[in-house]
């Protein structure tokens, strides 16, 4: 990994997670001294980010992470649910038996971890297992463009839907019949399943911003 894709990831993840949340200038000479490199690299990540439209340059100002609005939640949640939708369709009719074991592997640790009331890890584990499925339906481009719509919109760690106890279960039951669905090779269900899946999260984040919690 070359410096400048140290400083990219890095700056990638604390934006995704909103550990520097939208509206935050971002300095080069600061953030090189934190990560332990020269200006050249961060301005390279910088411009990498710019040009996955999370950073924008403005005269005077330099950099700044892009505040993204509901509008834009709403689309992003859509999209996904679109994306992972069609990768779920499509497994529904690849996906070999160790590849299904592995997910129900994952959807077990998951189950398990709710139990004990871990539900911090939740959110990743969950990314982990929809881009499973969407690397199994689509190995050729789909996976890979699920992936970059994950990164294109920043989410609060302290915002997942994962750590509120109502929903937890609700979400473990999709997983469940979406595995179910593929295992049956009913690639219409999974894909119903999944939009409904993904939908529902999207609610819940923009009934978070309005005070109105929705399943």
């Amino acid at each position: 990994m070359s410096k400048a894709d140290y400083v990219y990831s890095v700056l990638l993840e604390e934006i995704r997670s909103a550990q520097i949340p939208g509206g935050t200038q971002l300095k080069a000479a600061p953030l090189a001294k934190r990560l332990g490199v020269s200006i050249t690299p961060v301005r390279e990540a910088l411009r990498r980010l710019e040009n996955d439209r999370l950073v924008s340059y403005q005269s005077h100002h330099g950099a700044t992470v892009i505040d993204l609005g509901d509008d834009a939640l709403f689309e992003y949640y859509n999209v996904r649910a679109v994306v992972e939708g069609l990768g779920a369709r499509l497994a529904a009719s690849r996906i070999s038996p160790q590849q299904l074991a592995r997910l129900r592997e994952q959807h077990e640790a998951m189950v398990r971890d709710a139990a004990a009331g871990h539900r911090d890890q939740l959110g990743e584990q969950s990314q982990q297992l929809h881009l499973a499925i969407a690397d199994i339906g689509g190995p050729a481009f789909l996976g890979r463009h699920a992936r970059a719509v994950r990164n294109s919109y920043p989410v609060p760690t302290d915002a997942s839907l994962w750590l509120d106890a109502e929903h937890t279960q609700h979400h473990l039951d999709a997983h469940e019949k979406i595995l179910d669905a593929l295992e049956a090779g009913d690639g219409a269900t999974a894909e119903r399943i999944m939009i409904d899946h993904v939908s529902a999260a999207g609610s819940y984040r923009l009934g978070q911003r309005t005070g109105e919690h929705r399943s």
